[in-house]
Order: C-alpha cells, then sequence, then structure tokens
C-alpha cells in the first residue's frame, strides 16, 4: 500500500515530447520554357490534369528523321509526365493536310504522270527538258542560299548528264529500244525538273480535286505506321485541318471582329501592328529578335503565298494569311470572304482552340516552329481569347543533323524512319535520343548510333547475368541471405542513383543524365558481380533483382522496352504471343547441364572429339538458335537469350579477333625467325673481316682487321679507334659461341 502510495505521488508516467524531422525540400519537376528561355517550375492550371498540344507533320511526302527526332522526344517527355510524375495527360496532335506544299505536291505529281501516260518521243522530251532548264537556271542563278543552290545544282547536273546520251542516240539514229532505254533515263532523272515546269505552266488547270486529298491521306497513313514502328503513343485525339475548315472559319471571323483581322481581295490577314500596340498583348513572344525576318516570313506564308500580288494585299509585310483567296487549281471551301482555305497558322490556333479551350498547359513542336508559325498561332489565338496566356509553357525540341549537316526535306538531304529502322531498331534510336537532351541539336551518325548500341549491349549483359543468378535454384529461406558490408554499400549507391535519377528527371526531365546515372550503377553491380564471382560466393539475389527491376521499370517510362517483360529487355521480338524465355529455358537448362556432364567425363577420359563436338554445340549450332552458352572455369555453364543476329555479329567479331591474333603471332614468330636469322649471319662473321668490307668508310687496316685510317688517308682518332676496338671485340665473342655452337652441333 505503501508503495502504491508513493507512486501515486510521482504522477503517471507519460510519453516524451515527439518533433518531426526536418526533412529536405522536395525536388520540383522544371522544365524549359521557349516563352521564357529558363527552367520553370511546371504547374498544371487545373491539379494533376495536364493539357498538351503538339504540332503534327504536313504530310506530303515519306517521314524522316527529322519527324522521329520531334515525335520521339515528346513521346518521352509525355510518357515522364504521366508515368513517372503521375500526372492526367490529354495529348492532341494535328495532321495538317491542306497546306501550299501538299497543293504543290499533288498538282506536281498528278501532272507528271500524266506526262509519262502521253509517252512522249525522244525529240520532245528534250525539246521540253530544255524549256524546263530555261526558268531553272533562273532559278539557280537567283538563289542565295549555298545548300539550297547546291542541290540545284546537282539537280542541273544529273539532268545534263541524262540528256548527252539521249541527244546523241536520236543524232546517230541509234535503234529504236536504246533510244526509249536513254529516254526512261533522262525522264526519271528530270522528274523534279519537269514537275515543277509542268506546275508553273498548266497547274492552274488542273481541276480534279480529288488528288488534294489522296497525297495527304496516302502520307498520313504512311506516318502513323512509322510512329507505331518507332513505339510511339498515338495521340489522345487527332485533328485534321480538312475536318475543321467549319471551326477555322468561325476562329477568323472572330478574330475580324474583335478588329485584329482584316479582309482584303477575298483573302484575310491578321494585322500585327493593331495587335502589338493593344494593351495586354505583344507579338514575337518566343523570337521577338524574329520579328521582320522577311525570309521566315515568306516561308511561313507558303510557296503559293508570296507573290507580289499577295505582298500588296497586306497593310504590313509583317502581317500573315487567316485565311487565303484560292486560285484556279487549288482547292477551296467556302466562307464569307468567297471561296478560299485556311492559312497555315490558323489551323492549329483553331482546332487546339476547339478541343482546349482558351489556355493549355504545354505546346509542343520542332525549334524551327518558334517563328514565324509558333508566335503567329500565340497571336491570333490571344486576339480570339482576348488573353495573354493561351499557352503557359512552351516545349521546343532540338534540331538533327546527318553526320553534322542540315537535314532538310527541301534540300533532298534526309533519311526516311523506314531507311534507318532498316539500320537500327526501334529501341536503339530511342536510346540515342535518350542520351542526348531533348532540347539541343542531336547529331543522328555513326557515332551516335555506335554509342546507342553498346549502351543497349551493356544493359542487356547485365539483365542476362542477374537472370542467370535468379534461375539458380534456392529453397524458399534461401531467397533471404545476410547482407554484408559489400551488399549494404550497393544498396545505399543504388538509392542514391535512384535519388539522383529523380533531380535529373525534375531538371527538365534531363534523360541524358538519368542513362549515365543509370550506366554507373550497372557497373556498380558488375564490380559486385565479379567480386563475389571470384571468391566463389553467390552474390545477393534480391538486391540484384530490385536493381534490375528497376532498371527495367525506367526503361519502360521511357519507352525502350515495348512489350511486357518483367525483367530487362524482352526476348523473341515485338508482339510475341508467348513468353518465349519462361518457355524454353528449362529445356536449355536441362542441356546446359547434360552438355556439362559430359565435358567433365571428356575430360577426365581424354576424348578430345567429344569435346570438340560441345564446343561446336556452344559456338556454331546454339549462336544459329538465339542462345549462348558462358563456360566458367569451376563455375556453372551460363545461359543466356539473345537475339540471333547480336551472337552471329558477337561470332563473326571472335573470328575476326582469333585470326587477328593469328596473325600477330605468325608475324611475332617470323619476325623472330628473322632476326635469330640475322644474328647467326652476324655471328658467322669472323672479328678480322667485319670491317673490311667497308671501303667507303675505311683505307687501311692493321694485322687483326681493325680500320686505322679513312677513306682520305688520314688515321683516324683515339676515340674512333677505341670505339672500333669494342666492336671488334664484341663481334670476337658473337664468333666465338659460334664456333662453340658448330662443335655441339647446335647449328649448320
Amino acid at each position: 500500500m505503501a508503495g502504491s502510495s508513493g507512486e501515486q505521488g510521482k504522477g503517471r508516467r507519460v510519453q516524451p515530447p515527439w518533433s518531426p524531422p526536418a526533412g529536405s525540400e522536395p525536388c520540383k519537376l522544371r522544365l524549359y520554357n521557349s516563352l521564357t528561355r529558363n527552367k520553370d517550375v511546371f504547374i498544371p492550371q487545373n491539379g494533376r490534369r495536364v493539357t498538351w498540344y503538339c504540332c503534327g507533320p504536313t504530310v506530303y511526302d515519306a517521314s524522316h528523321m527529322g519527324h522521329a527526332r520531334s515525335y520521339i522526344s515528346f513521346d518521352i517527355l509525355r510518357r515522364v509526365l504521366r508515368d513517372y510524375f503521375n500526372l492526367d495527360v490529354f495529348y492532341c496532335m494535328n495532321i495538317t493536310d491542306i497546306d501550299d506544299k501538299i497543293i504543290k505536291r499533288a498538282r506536281q505529281n498528278y501532272l507528271f504522270e500524266q506526262y509519262r501516260e502521253k509517252q512522249p518521243r525522244a525529240a520532245q522530251l528534250l525539246e521540253d527538258v530544255h524549256a524546263a532548264l530555261k526558268p531553272f537556271s533562273v532559278k539557280l542563278r537567283e538563289t542565295t542560299d549555298p545548300d539550297k543552290k547546291q542541290m540545284l545544282e546537282r539537280i542541273r547536273w544529273a539532268v545534263q548528264l541524262a540528256v548527252e546520251p539521249l541527244e546523241h542516240a536520236v543524232q546517230s539514229g541509234l535503234a529504236a529500244e536504246e533510244v526509249d532505254r536513254q529516254a526512261q533515263v533522262l525522264l526519271e532523272e528530270a522528274k523534279d525538273l519537269l514537275s515543277d515546269w509542268l506546275d508553273s505552266t498548266r497547274g492552274s488547270e488542273v481541276a480534279n480535286n480529288s488528288i488534294f486529298s489522296e497525297l495527304p491521306r496516302f502520307w498520313e497513313g504512311e506516318f502513323h505506321k512509322d510512329m507505331a514502328a518507332l513505339n510511339v503513343l498515338p495521340p489522345d485525339v487527332l485533328t485534321r485541318v480538312s475536318e475543321y475548315v467549319p471551326e477555322i472559319v468561325n476562329f477568323v471571323q472572330k478574330i475580324v471582329d474583335n478588329g485584329y483581322g482584316y479582309v482584303s481581295n477575298g483573302s484575310v490577314y491578321f494585322d500585327t501592328v493593331k495587335f502589338a500596340s493593344s494593351e495586354g498583348h505583344s507579338y514575337g513572344k518566343l523570337v521577338p529578335e524574329a520579328v521582320g525576318d522577311e525570309e521566315a516570313l515568306h516561308e511561313g506564308e507558303g510557296d503559293l503565298s508570296v507573290s507580289a500580288a499577295h505582298l500588296n494585299e497586306k497593310r504590313s509585310p509583317k502581317d500573315f494569311a487567316l485565311w487565303k483567296a484560292s486560285r484556279p487549281g487549288e482547292p477551296s471551301w467556302p466562307c464569307p470572304w468567297g471561296q478560299g482555305r485556311p492559312g497555315w497558322h490558323i489551323e492549329c490556333s483553331a482546332m487546339a482552340g476547339t478541343l482546349l479551350g482558351a489556355s493549355m498547359d504545354l505546346h509542343g513542336g520542332g525549334f524551327d516552329l518558334r517563328f514565324p508559325h509558333h508566335d503567329n498561332e500565340l497571336a491570333q489565338s490571344e486576339a480570339y481569347f482576348e488573353n495573354d496566356c493561351w499557352v503557359r509553357y512552351f516545349l521546343h525540341t532540338g534540331h538533327l543533323t546527318i553526320s553534322g549537316c542540315k537535314m532538310s526535306k527541301s534540300l533532298k538531304n534526309f533519311i526516311t524512319i523506314k531507311d534507318a529502322l532498316k539500320k537500327h531498331s526501334a529501341r536503339q534510336l530511342r536510346l540515342a535520343f535518350l542520351m542526348h537532351s531533348w532540347k539541343d541539336t542531336l547529331d543522328y551518325s555513326s557515332n551516335t548510333m555506335d554509342s546507342a548500341l553498346q549502351y543497349e549491349k551493356f544493359l542487356n549483359e547485365f539483365f542476362l547475368n542477374v537472370k542467370d543468378i535468379l534461375r539458380t535454384p534456392v529453397d524458399v529461406t534461401g531467397q533471404f541471405e545476410k547482407w554484408e558490408e559489400e551488399e549494404i554499400e550497393l544498396n545505399e549507391s543504388f538509392y542514391s542513383r535512384k535519388t539522383a535519377v529523380h533531380e535529373a528527371l525534375c531538371d527538365s526531365v534531363d534523360t541524358r543524365t538519368v542513362m549515365e546515372e543509370m550506366r554507373a550503377l550497372v557497373g556498380q553491380c558488375n564490380t559486385y558481380m565479379a567480386a563475389r564471382k571470384a571468391a566463389r560466393r553467390r552474390p545477393n539475389r534480391a538486391l540484384l533483382e530490385s536493381i534490375a527491376l528497376y532498371l527495367t521499370h525506367m526503361l519502360k517510362i521511357f519507352g525502350a522496352i515495348e512489350e511486357e517483360s518483367s525483367l530487362g529487355f524482352p526476348v523473341g521480338g515485338p508482339g510475341s504471343s508467348l513468353n518465349l524465355e519462361a518457355t524454353v529455358m528449362p529445356y536449355l537448362q536441362a542441356l546446359s547441364e547434360f552438355r556439362e556432364g559430359v565435358r567433365k567425363i571428356a575430360r577426365e577420359k581424354k576424348v578430345l572429339e567429344v569435346l570438340q563436338l560441345c564446343d561446336a554445340l556452344r559456338d556454331d549450332i546454339l549462336p544459329e538458335l538465339g542462345v549462348r552458352l558462358e563456360d566458367h572455369e569451376g563455375l556453372p555453364t551460363v545461359v543466356k537469350l539473345v537475339d540471333r543476329e547480336t551472337l552471329l555479329k558477337e561470332r563473326e567479331e571472335k573470328k575476326r579477333v582469333e585470326e587477328e591474333k593469328r596473325k600477330k603471332r605468325e608475324e611475332a614468330t617470323r619476325k623472330k625467325q628473322e632476326q635469330e636469322a640475322a644474328k647467326l649471319a652476324k655471328m658467322k662473321v669472323p672479328p678480322r673481316e667485319m670491317f673490311l668490307s667497308e671501303s667507303d668508310k675505311y683505307s687501311r687496316f692493321d694485322e687483326n682487321g681493325l680500320p686505322t685510317h679513312d677513306t682520305e688517308g688520314k688515321e683516324l682518332s683515339k676515340g674512333q679507334a677505341k670505339k672500333l676496338r669494342k666492336l671488334f671485340e664484341a663481334q670476337e665473342k658473337l664468333h666465338t659461341e659460334y664456333l662453340q655452337m658448330v662443335q655441339n652441333g647446335g647449328t649448320q
């Protein structure tokens, strides 16, 4: 009782005060914003929902690596925002299927095919080619851009080379078959030249409007196939200009009603001066220094819209077309201002505005679209909505060069996506893009792709090694092993690398740094596994599996792993209906263990033929099936499923290296033999004879054959005599060795 009253006197025990940890400031996602030319903290306007509009292609020709540069880069950014930062991204992209380039190309193709079908006689073809060369030569003389001038000169040179044989064939009265053959060669070489000439002379006569939809429909289909082949996610919504003409007309009308547009000769132009002088508006937000750049402005208006007559319709040279009055030979739609067609810039504003409203979070496009296209988009959209925030963040992907040279479809210096995919896989192309900043210039070259291939191989070997470790049978409790200092150190590094990856992704999605961090992490794992192997100890399965799963997860986020794969790169190619690895690996493991048992017995019994058969299975048979066996002294054979082409290349490379080693060994043996022969020949010479043949240096010798006077009869100095005496004594020693060898029967 006394004890109890004593405890009550002290009062009831209570928990001590608790303080939360100080923690650290969480990393915020920043994106490089072309509107500020800075990395700005990304704040979506509506919670986690992100609205994003991306400028799509103008579909009049094959998609090329410049397109791949933009759309793979934006696909990576989109996946990172959606799958890493868990944002709800609504991604909208357009297809430009009404455009000056499309109209011109459709007419050119149509007129050239008509011309070809008429099968013009050789004389007529030559006459037409010479007629087409006249305006072409004028165009060539007036061209100042060096790249374009070089391209035009190549066309003229190719045409002239094809003209001369046909002229010779006609003048010489050669057989009709030879004349026809030469005519076909000229027709192909002069296709661009004749197409341009036919369009300039007869383009206005084209009345078949279906050609203006057939061409873009075909190339749009090819574009979608290319994007699927590159594993680029389709947009959530796709808009075509041809399907939004009523919305575009209404959009233009409101801009006019708001006082920022004016009608001139059936066309409607945006009044840049009025807009720029209005309170709350500014023109040229992205590239203010380019405002007034006539070349850029003309390019933005289109090839068919830069005549003197069109320029005279504008109040200011900076003004741009919202709606273009159609001329003969052009498609047209009814509108309040007469028959016409949309301008280039207005299409994106109308379609994006219809779907995303008065303000979107993100807008993306290629670097070369900043001015005038995107600056004009901003101006006309903010004139329509009467605001100054149509786009919150503008993203522009960097240029793509080809081995250091500018890539341009108009300059005919481009590589199609289909051709690129014949050389490298979609994963390899994506890895190359991931290893560079999305906003900087990327050089598509053999060096760039070699780096991507090496990176892929480096990661794949790691995944294959981890899979081999995980296949080693253990009981349930054996999955969990005590962590030693090496595991603790690797795990700490793992978490440090993950933090660095997160910080890099927050830093405007810096995939280049991410890829380097992942490479470094794999390097540390390889060092750890090698140390364990050298010590004949098993690596920690759970730790390596965690790291491999994390890397797999990141590669899936980046779109570098297309198929469902639990760990590493999938085996069996895209669209495999079964898990090839899980299906065949038990059989391959059994084959490997059987082979290992056979090899052991063959070594013990010294049956060389059986060992050779085991080597042939490893080196020649299984690589053809995409299977690699790796034999390690004192350890079980490692079985890996690898792409067949990769294994065959490895085999050829191994043979090449072995052949080089053989040649080096042979060369070393030959040199050694030559050196020994030379030494033997030298040893055979008696010392008294060694200087007698050098009559060009010496004129008199003593009784031992040592020189005493030079060629001029002058006595040699003491220093020279001393040096010759040393050589004489060395030769005397060599010759004595030779005589001893002869006496012992050691040489012939």
